[in-house]
């Protein structure tokens, strides 16, 4: 990806999440020299730890109209141009006896007045059309709902980033904002993989980094009042529901039931934390607690269902200016030009929003962008498909795909995560097609893809990238094969096992909360295969 770098651009992101290569996307799209620069990997922070969930904004119609209006703009146009990305399951709204009915209207009404299409159905078709909801349900509204991979979305982002110009650097951490005098005009990097310094050089600095954005600010000598909190999630281990469901009330704890892949997960819990704690997430046994307490209100079956892992990200909230305290946090979008703001020229930040509008978020950024830069070109984002969203102009080729039922399970789980990319993955060979992880349907052709052509740097990449290590035997299968691909790949392949016992410590880490019955049993089982068959010592860093 680095072939064509130099020091000087246009603009230089900063954050490899949704927001980072969204903005990097649009920016390029318009022309603009474009580099990215991430210290870790795509979609590592609260991009890739969240519930998944396409809203339609009707979560926020009651209590934030303007956000559930954005959402369900936003929402159509991820259908058209992330199909691959997206699956349209709709959503429930249910209310339960202990819910208040009255709520219901002021629900519709409110969907209504945001532009949300909403249908308020009887309970008896509701549990038709859904049989895992609970059966006391006492209303129920249909709305346009669905589920989204928060890493597939990134990732086409970034491959879009990348064809229309831009230079992306992961393992790139920044130490410092390059200033001349009242002017931002580099960032000095830390090479995590070649452990040097290097600087680069741009008009425009963009912090997008999300809730690491206040000491990216700080690095800039500017402030922002950041506010984390903590959101905890559980992921079970297959799909109990087909559409979202979601608690006909003001938004609460665990309301939130999101089927995805081969999964379905509850959400989310909320909790401030110290700013000092933000690298350190963990899944508490009381969060977990809450979390199947109150899912099993939306569907029972999650009482005796299988949980694989939990996990948890911090949503970067930002107070106002002129309230230091807090107490006025906002979840919208904020877009704040340091010149004006703190007389810094050269930098911006773009922050808060959600998932569901980090397009909106990138859109807004760009205008401001090439308005300081006296760059006249309109976004062509929400109009232009992404990498693997294209559909084929040839009705015949299009009628026949639907009716083809001669590819393998890698093959066809290679097309549902790579959409029309997936014919870049090469197939007929029987080692090539041959399962590295068996859960989730993932060859060995669609690993060596990823690490050639996705910017996999381990296993922890190849799992955002395939979901390796994300099924049901979270990684006790699979890891080791995966880990020998990219031991073959790698320059320094003595890394292997050091990578390996990362990424399974990393799997242990969502685990331990969850550790009760059965599953310990497998996770011993998991430690008898690595420390006593191949030896591997626990990683402790």
């Amino acid at each position: 990806m680095n072939k064509n770098i130099s020091n000087e651009y246009d603009v230089i992101i900063i954050g490899g999440g949704i927001t980072g290569t969204g903005t990097a996307r649009d920016c390029a799209m318009r022309g603009l020299s474009v580099l990215l620069v991430e210290r870790h990997d795509f979609a590592v922070g609260a991009t890739g730890r969240n519930h998944g969930l396409l809203h339609s904004g009707s979560r926020y119609a009651v209590t934030d109209p303007e956000s559930a209006s954005e959402c369900i703009k936003e929402n159509r146009i991820l259908r058209r141009i992330a199909n691959h990305c997206v699956e349209e399951n709709d959503g429930l709204f249910i209310t339960l006896p202990e819910d208040d009915i009255a709520f219901q209207s002021q629900f519709v009404d409110a969907c209504s007045s945001a532009g949300i299409e909403n249908e308020i159905i009887d309970p008896a078709y509701a549990r038709h059309i859904e049989p895992s909801v609970n059966p006391n349900l006492i209303g129920a509204v249909k709305v346009p709902d669905g589920s989204v991979d928060p890493f597939r979305l990134t990732m086409s982002n970034a491959l879009d980033a990348k064809i229309h110009g831009a230079v992306l650097l992961t393992r790139h951490e920044v130490k410092g904002i390059v200033k001349e005098q009242d002017r931002a005009i580099g960032v000095e990097l830390f090479n995590h993989e070649t452990k040097q310094n290097v600087n680069y050089y741009g008009k425009i600095i963009v912090n997008a980094g999300g809730i690491w954005g206040h000491h990216i600010a700080k690095l800039a000598g500017v402030n922002i009042n950041m506010f984390p909190a903590k959101g905890s999630l559980l992921i079970f281990g297959h799909r109990v529901n087909k559409m979202v469901l979601n608690r006909c009330r003001k938004p609460a704890n665990a309301d939130i039931l999101v089927p995805g892949d081969t999964i379905c997960l509850i959400g989310t819990t909320s909790e401030r934390i110290p700013y000092d704690q933000i690298d350190n997430m963990f899944v508490s046994r009381q969060d977990v607690d809450v979390l199947i307490r109150e899912g099993v209100k939306l569907s029972p079956a999650l009482a005796t269902t299988r949980i694989l892992r939990a996990y948890a990200g911090v949503r970067p909230l930002v107070a106002a200016d002129d309230d230091p305290t807090g107490r006025n946090i906002s979840r919208g979008i904020v877009l704040l030009d340091h010149q004006k703001r703190d007389g810094l020229s050269g930098f911006i930040t773009i922050t808060g929003g959600k998932l569901m509008t980090y397009r909106l978020m990138a859109e807004e950024a760009t205008d401001l962008i090439c308005k300081k830069l006296a760059v006249d070109k309109q976004c062509e984002t929400a109009d232009k498909v992404l990498p693997g969203a294209e559909k084929s102009e040839n009705p015949l080729s299009i009628a026949t795909e639907k009716v083809y039922t001669g590819a393998n399970i890698s093959q066809k789980s290679a097309k549902d995560r790579h959409g029309t990319l997936a014919k870049n993955i090469s197939t007929g060979d029987d080692y090539e097609d041959s399962l590295v992880c068996e859960c989730e349907g993932v060859s060995v052709a669609e690993v060596k893809y990823a690490i050639n052509e996705l910017h996999v740097k381990n296993l922890k990449d190849l799992r955002r990238r395939t979901r390796v290590g994300m099924g049901t035997c979270q990684g006790e299968l699979c890891a080791c094969r995966a880990a020998g691909l990219l031991c073959e790949a790698s320059e320094k392949p003595g890394k292997a096992k050091d990578d390996l016992a990362r990424f399974l410590q990393e799997r242990w880490k969502g685990m331990l909360p969850i550790t009760w019955g059965e599953g310990i049993n497998e996770i011993q089982f998991t430690s008898w295969i690595y420390e006593g068959i191949y030896g591997l010592e626990p990683d402790n860093n």
